[in-house]
């Protein structure tokens, strides 16, 4: 049975999202991802660690995309993910696999997948303090899969050729495109994230293809905040126009 919960509501998109009123909750982290993915209806694409849903419903909504699974190793966050599919109409093109994602192996077959998106914990299990919760301690530390186990799926999942986004710190890209180069995932697209123009990056928009060519596109930043409000990009990731 699911715990005390809430309905947030997302005017652009028309989408609903279902999430505890305590545990983990999503930021604008998977937003800025989805707004900085290039997907096509026609592709199908997977979730590394969905939590509730929310990514897969937004590429749903946003680009079309028929096929879409989310991931998601914990039992009551995957509870609220398919209740979110169902929430929102859209349980016949985004479906929610409850499973490890470091044994991909056993949950789809070899390069099943045109595109890899992924939110995943940001600090390792030795860096700074674990929430108490266990679903906040889960989304934050790699107590569930390292970098390199959610690269290794991303691998072994894609198919060549195949896409992967992920958002992840600044402050860990090394770590990030040393792992990918590693998996046979070439860096492509990089995005830096700020709060505000003059402030240092704090995460980092990435795409990369698997066996892909050797050359890295650096975009322009992305500013998180303009005035007193969000940037007109980031209210384009809402799905909302700058009044």
């Amino acid at each position: 049975m699911l715990q005390d919960s809430e309905i947030q509501r997302m005017r652009g998109f028309g989408l609903q999202f279902q999430q505890g009123a305590a545990g983990y909750r999503f930021s604008i982290d998977p937003f800025l991802l989805c707004g900085f993915c290039r997907v096509a209806a026609a592709e199908m694409a997977v979730d590394l660690g969905t939590g509730v849903g929310v990514i897969p419903l937004l590429l749903t909504a946003r680009y079309g995309v028929q096929k879409c699974v989310g991931i998601e190793i914990q039992p009551q966050a995957a509870a609220l993910a398919r209740r979110n599919c169902l929430l929102n109409h859209l349980e016949r093109k985004v479906s929610i696999v409850e499973g490890d994602l470091r044994r991909h192996r056993e949950l789809f077959a070899p390069q099943s997948f045109d595109i890899v998106v992924t939110n995943p914990p940001y600090r390792t299990r030795e860096t700074g303090k674990t929430a108490p919760d266990p679903e906040r301690a889960a989304a934050r530390h790699e107590l569930a899969g390292t970098l390199d186990d959610f690269i290794a799926a991303a691998a072994f999942l894609l198919k060549n050729g195949g896409r992967f986004h992920i958002v992840y710190l600044a402050e860990r890209l090394t770590d990030l495109l040393t792992t990918l180069r590693q998996k046979n995932i070439e860096p492509k697209r990089l995005r830096m994230v700020h709060s505000r123009l003059g402030d240092a990056a704090r995460l980092i928009l990435v795409e990369g293809r698997r066996s892909g060519s050797p050359g890295l596109q650096v975009e322009a930043p992305l500013y998180v905040y303009e005035g007193n409000g969000y940037s007109a990009e980031v209210l384009a990731c809402y799905g909302e126009m700058k009044g």
